[in-house]
């Protein structure tokens, strides 16, 4: 990895979370991983953190109604969770149990201490959506940093992965307009590995060091 201070050199699952008491007490920082179903979550996770089926991908998109907590030890000693979150986007769930989980999934991003910032994953292919918006309208007027990623990637050529990169920066620009500085926009792919060593970069920048 870029960075030798994010190099991960341990990681395991944690506990799937379904309710607030359930969350790991406030220690470690966190960063949390949202995006649409199917979009390519699990597979981004892994390739940062150096494994092949840490984390699972769902059997049907949108049925999962658990918070998915890692922990990664980077090679200087600091140890963080990662926290995966449920697709959003499908309605596979009564509206009354979907409203439910997520008010949950909303405090969490807003209100969660530890929380030190945001990884959105978007698909390269069909750029933010407005369920990305939503979360982000929630999330940035925190003043934490914001990372999207533009994962399948590989599926674009150079200059379709600069237009798909550029066109979400200009949405971002756009729609939030001076709180679009905490976010940055990365292209990825988990299958090629590019973009990882950027990503790791970007997120190590945000962890706190003595």
């Amino acid at each position: 990895m870029l960075n030798k201070k994010w190099t991960i050199v341990d990681a395991g699952f944690v506990r799937g979370v379904t309710a607030p008491d359930e969350l790991p007490p406030p220690a470690l920082a966190e960063v949390a991983f949202a995006g649409r179903s199917n979009v390519g979550k699990s597979s981004l996770l892994n390739a940062l953190l150096g494994r092949t089926n840490l984390v699972r991908t769902g059997r049907a998109p949108g049925t999962t109604r658990q918070l998915n907590v890692f922990t990664a030890k980077a090679a200087d000693g600091l140890e963080l969770l990662l926290v995966d979150l449920p697709g959003y986007g499908y309605a596979a769930v009564p509206k009354a149990m979907k409203r439910e989980w997520q008010d949950f999934l909303w405090d969490y991003v807003t209100t969660r201490s530890t929380l030190i910032g945001l990884v959105v994953v978007v698909d390269a292919r069909h750029g933010l959506k407005s369920l990305d918006e939503d979360l982000l309208s929630g999330f940035l007027p925190s003043g934490r940093p914001v990372l999207i990623l533009a994962t399948k990637s590989d599926k674009l050529n150079v200059a379709e992965r600069r237009a798909a990169a550029a066109g979400i920066r200009r949405r971002i620009d756009l729609r939030f307009g001076e709180q679009a500085t905490a976010v940055a926009v990365q292209a990825f792919s988990a299958s090629s590995r590019a973009g990882v060593e950027a990503a790791d970069a970007e997120l190590d920048g945000w962890l706190p060091r003595a």
